[in-house]
């Protein structure tokens, strides 16, 4: 049920303020018509030499900006700053409730408050590698074999470390954006969040995104993982009962795989070439709320690709190797946010961690947002790519059999 926006905020006004109980809070989106100054924005409280501060990191389209408020009439002000932007949601957690905030089209709000399971602990060191979103001493790095017995990473596995983080900053970017706009359901212990992993593998990131969701978001998860070996379902299995995780797993392939529920979040992380196309052309079928995509190698494309002469004026682009296969690379992922678009999602390509870390750093990140696009300029958009260059992509291909 909606109320006036400003009693909504003015009851958030207090939960941000209480720097012994805030654990943090996220502005993100937009109002009607309008445009903040930030693409998103976290609060939390951290102890500094100089006493406790309300710490603000503003991000926007290239980079992070990061201030310190003292605790009293600093903080406030910093707070009533953020609450006059136009932001379109605010997520607010405290150790003991979780409060999703999201504005209308009329300008109202909805708010929807749930108390958490069990108290959450804050971490107030202002120390970078201490403030990430899953901290290395928890127990599911211990488990996956990433850190040691003593809760530290190991040094060779620094670099996956970085990429669980960074992909962790964009799920939870999108889980809050898309609970707040309404998109994806709010999850109840008798109906939780159903999370699918398509070619999940060892579940590396399948186990991180269990654990942030339900111990640091506080949301009722279940998890179903999907990978065509036997021996990684045995294996994911024998470490979900390790972790106490609620989760399935199946030995199928992508295109036949059957979780037995409708997904509310679909992911396919590195999933190798056409299996990338395989997992979005399921999570279309399943009309998938939330999919976020890692795409790995794009042999198809770069085959067709040198099978055909070069349409001109582009000969110049496919001349040598490593440009004709970054070409396939670019088509390839261009092709596949076109098609997610025309069946009816909204689509962000995106770098989710450096590429010193890892090549494969592209993600796709779809949101359902209406039915699919009949005609109109984004049908002829991509009916001109395709014709222009001779390709046939698998995910057109699959979503045509439908």
């Amino acid at each position: 049920m909606s109320e006036p926006l400003l009693r909504a905020l003015a009851r958030l006004r207090e939960q941000i303020l209480d720097d012994e109980t805030l654990a943090r809070a996220v502005a993100s989106g937009r109002q009607r018509g309008t445009q903040p100054p930030w693409r998103r924005v976290e609060l939390r409280y951290v102890d500094l030499k100089a006493g406790r501060h309300l710490q603000v990191t503003a991000y926007d389209d290239a980079q992070a900006h990061t201030g310190n408020h003292p605790v009293g009439d600093p903080a406030r002000a910093a707070v009533d700053d953020l609450l006059d932007l136009p932001f379109g949601n605010w997520h607010v957690e405290t150790t003991t409730d979780t409060h999703q905030l999201r504005v209308t089209k009329k300008g109202e709000a909805v708010v929807n408050s749930r108390a958490r399971t069990e108290q959450r602990e804050v971490v107030r060191d202002h120390d970078r590698d201490k403030s990430r979103l899953l901290p290395e001493g928890d127990p599911v790095f211990r488990v996956l074999g990433l850190s040691d017995h003593e809760g530290r990473m190991k040094p060779s596995r620094q670099g996956k470390y970085r990429q669980v983080e960074e992909f962790l900053r964009i799920l939870d970017a999108s889980i809050t954006d898309a609970l707040g706009r309404g998109h994806l359901r709010t999850p109840t212990p008798d109906e939780p969040l159903q999370v699918v992993d398509l070619g999940c593998g060892n579940a590396y990131l399948t186990f991180v995104t269990e654990r942030f969701l339900s111990h640091v978001r506080g949301l009722p998860v279940h998890l179903t993982g999907v990978d065509q070996r036997e021996q990684s379902r045995a294996h994911n299995e024998k470490l979900a009962g390790e972790l106490g995780v609620d989760a399935t797993f199946l030995a199928s392939s992508i295109v036949e795989a059957s979780p037995g529920v409708r997904p509310d979040v679909v992911l396919a992380l590195h999933a190798c070439d056409t299996a990338t196309d395989d997992a979005l052309a399921r999570a279309v079928a399943w009309e998938a709320p939330l999919v976020l995509a890692a795409p790995c190698c794009h042999h198809d494309i770069a085959a067709q690709l040198r099978a055909r002469p070069t349409p001109s004026p582009y000969a110049v682009l496919t001349r040598h190797g490593i440009l004709r296969e970054r070409l396939a690379d670019t088509l390839t992922d261009g092709l596949r946010a076109s098609l997610l678009r025309l069946a009816g999602y909204r689509v962000d390509v995106m770098q989710f961690v450096g590429s010193q870390h890892t090549p494969r750093n592209t993600l796709l990140r779809g949101v359902r947002t209406g039915s699919p696009v009949v005609g109109g300029s984004a049908r002829r958009e991509y009916d001109e790519l395709v014709e222009t260059w001779g390709l046939r992509p698998r995910l057109g291909e699959l979503l045509q059999r439908g």
